[in-house]
């Protein structure tokens, strides 16, 4: 079987609490897109772990970890990374893509550089080299990981990247130039530490469906980041939708079975960009203080969450996109504190009422409309069990899938790992 797990929203909605848990019954867990630029935070017996390369299937015994073709490798980030899962679990089960490609010292600078030259205009980017990776993969100067293997055409190759490059940061950012030599010996490096874990992953996959092993696909960030679907330009460089997680992954795309669509019971984002019914002052503060762990704070950035309360329009928009079967509600527990919880169920644009959501011009315009749900004021963080949920909270969740049009197969009541509930009635 394989299955896709993906957000629906802006990410951070908890798809790494979701992957963890369900890499107990999996074969392999694969990450199929993005970088180092977003985190899956993970709770755990061995602690907690914010995850931005490593799939999060990396704690469980027996499972295959894969980092797909899809996916920009960080080699610097992706060591210390390593380094403290390794400080916590001895044992590392790891694959990388030979597809894959290795960011370069130059994509995180011209992202640094980029963001500084449009100053109020900038996008918000996590300085994580992304757009500018993606940027060389589609133009056809990326490196991909198997390269590093090819000792007669490398240092031709990266000479060349490093031709051009330099002529933009010289004369576009009056920056320093780069010597190609230096990223050569870091390259080197790099090949010393892949090696024993590159693989040609998109074949090992292949055999594993014909096995009929269980594959998950973890995506990261959501669907409103997506490259074409998501709130353009204010997106990732890379497609987050479940439909992508095949090609990143090199598996064929009738293989999928099941796609799993994660969202919060409020809303977050971290970004510019829309984001309509976005909360300011005493109430925005108190809801990113709930929330999370210790609070709504970025686990790449530590920049604070922009939060609302939960969006109809966005996530049912979301949910389409990514095709979802099934959805996992999370961080229910966080809205114990309110009497009444409000739920966004439409937009008014311009004084007409919509329930579609648009593009991003549509969007700056919208204003929430709100209905009224009656809160549960009592603790249920870590409740297992659907039936001991208080009325109102289960009245919630009903309520919030009549909505979407999508079954809430499972609601997260912590953000530990068996703070859940599986089987909700």
């Amino acid at each position: 079987m394989v299955k896709a797990i993906v957000g629906a929203n802006w990410g951070d909605e908890g798809k790494g609490k979701i992957t963890d848990l369900l890499a107990e019954k999996a074969d392999y867990v694969v990450r199929f897109q993005g970088g180092s630029n977003a985190g899956h935070t993970i709770i755990n017996e061995y602690g907690k772990f914010a995850l931005h390369q490593l799939p999060s299937g990396i704690f469980t015994d027996g499972v295959v970890n894969v980092i797909g073709n899809g996916v920009a490798v960080n080699v610097e980030y992706l060591i210390e990374e390593m380094k403290s899962v390794e400080s916590a679990k001895k044992e590392l089960n790891l694959l990388i893509s030979n597809r894959a490609q290795i960011l370069l010292p130059h994509h995180i600078l011209l992202d640094v550089y980029e963001e500084e030259r449009l100053g109020d205009k900038k996008f918000g980017s996590t300085k994580s080299g992304i757009a500018p990776f993606y940027s060389d993969k589609y133009a056809k100067v990326g490196l991909q990981v198997g390269e590093l293997f090819d000792n007669d055409g490398l240092e031709e190759k990266i000479k060349g990247i490093y031709e051009k490059v330099n002529v933009i940061l010289k004369h576009l950012y009056n920056k320093e130039e780069i010597n190609y030599k230096d990223v050569l010996k870091t390259l080197e490096e790099n090949k010393k530490f892949l090696t024993k874990y590159v693989a040609d992953t998109s074949l090992i996959l292949r055999k594993a469906i014909k096995e009929n092993k269980t594959i998950l696909l973890e995506g990261q960030l959501g669907a409103l980041k997506d490259t074409d679907h998501g709130i353009y330009p204010y997106v990732t460089s890379s497609s987050t939708l479940a439909g992508y997680s095949t090609v990143g992954a090199g598996i064929p795309p009738y293989a999928i079975q099941n796609i799993v669509a994660v969202t919060k019971a409020y809303s977050t984002a971290v970004g510019e960009g829309p984001f309509v019914g976005e909360l300011f002052g005493e109430a925005g503060e108190l809801l990113r203080e709930k929330g999370g762990d210790k609070g709504e704070y970025g686990a790449t950035t530590g920049r604070a969450r922009r939060v609302a309360y939960f969006d109809v329009v966005a996530t049912r928009y979301g949910l389409q996109c990514q095709g979802a079967t099934e959805v996992a509600l999370t961080a229910i527990d966080v809205l114990a504190y309110l009497e009444e919880i409000p739920v966004c169920v439409a937009y008014e644009i311009d004084g007409e009422r919509v329930e579609d959501f648009g593009t991003t011009p549509e969007l700056y315009k919208a204003k929430p409309i709100y209905e009224m749900l009656k809160g549960w004021k009592c603790d249920i963080r870590g409740i297992t069990n659907y039936d001991d949920l208080p009325k109102e909270a289960k009245e919630y969740v009903k309520y919030i899938e009549e909505k979407i049009g999508v079954p809430i197969k499972t609601v997260s009541t912590g953000p530990k790992r068996h703070e859940i509930i599986t089987e909700v009635k």
